[in-house]
């Protein structure tokens, strides 16, 4: 009984997508910088990633990553092209499970569309430890928009998942990456993807959807640009597949 098999890319997502083969892939979930984090332009490009998303009080001291600095317009266009090649490589009937927040939510949906998937929804992820906003509303909220390639194929896949979630960020050591989503959230997300199908992501970073992926017996292909924080993903990965549940291995 072989244990999940994956595969860790490190490079940039449009230079590694192209070498994968079309429909290798079951389903694309994926957490890409969001460029967002500032209401104007310079504040978007004057500052670090970490310096935009990771809290003056946080511990840790994560890797930072690049590529966080594009305008609304070049972060459309620039997402609609990795996308589009995730929507060659995902079979027929696959969805798409792309991350983003409330400013670069209405960019990720024509990024989507422009890529050629059918957009279905929206899916609020709620963060119970989140950024207070003064005079204002917290920002609990971050979103999870779910497109497909094609149809719905519920005859494939019959699940019935939940419309929202809720979950926060690691914390402590089990925090490797400043934008980390939690497994118990990319647990959830990958049952989206058929039993036994391999999940791509091309912006790994932390590895929790190739972890998520792994311990539910499903494949995964991740690429990843930035070589420490492949490193810090290509561990948890290795151990992600050493710790497959037996009940989870396909035969």
């Amino acid at each position: 009984m072989p244990t999940p098999t994956w595969t860790l890319h490190q490079g940039d997502a449009l230079t590694v997508l192209p070498t994968l083969p079309s429909d290798s892939a079951a389903a694309t979930i994926t957490d890409p910088p969001y460029n967002s984090g500032g209401r104007t332009t310079s504040q978007r490009t004057s500052d670090t990633a970490r310096g935009k998303y990771v809290s003056a009080y946080a511990r840790h001291a994560h890797d930072d990553f690049d590529g966080d600095s594009r305008d609304q317009r070049s972060y459309t266009l620039w997402l609609s092209l990795v996308l589009a090649e995730c929507y060659r490589v995902t079979q027929h009937a696959g969805p798409l499970l792309v991350f983003t927040d409330f400013r670069q939510l209405p960019a990720t949906s024509d990024a989507l569309q422009a890529a050629g998937w059918t957009w279905r929804g929206i899916i609020p992820w709620h963060k119970p430890i989140s950024r207070p906003c003064r005079g204002g509303f917290r920002r609990a909220c971050e979103y999870i928009l779910w497109g497909t390639k094609g149809p719905v194929d519920a005859a494939q896949n019959p699940i019935c998942l939940p419309g929202l979630y809720s979950s926060s960020q690691p914390r402590g050591k089990a925090r490797v990456h400043i934008t980390q989503k939690p497994d118990s959230l990319m647990a959830e997300l990958v049952q989206a993807c058929i039993p036994g199908g391999t999940v791509l992501d091309p912006f790994t970073g932390s590895g929790a959807t190739g972890v998520a992926a792994l311990t539910t017996g499903r494949p995964f292909t991740g690429i990843e640009a930035s070589a420490p924080i492949a490193a810090t993903a290509r561990q948890r990965l290795t151990d992600a597949a050493a710790h497959t549940p037996l009940d989870k291995i396909a035969t």
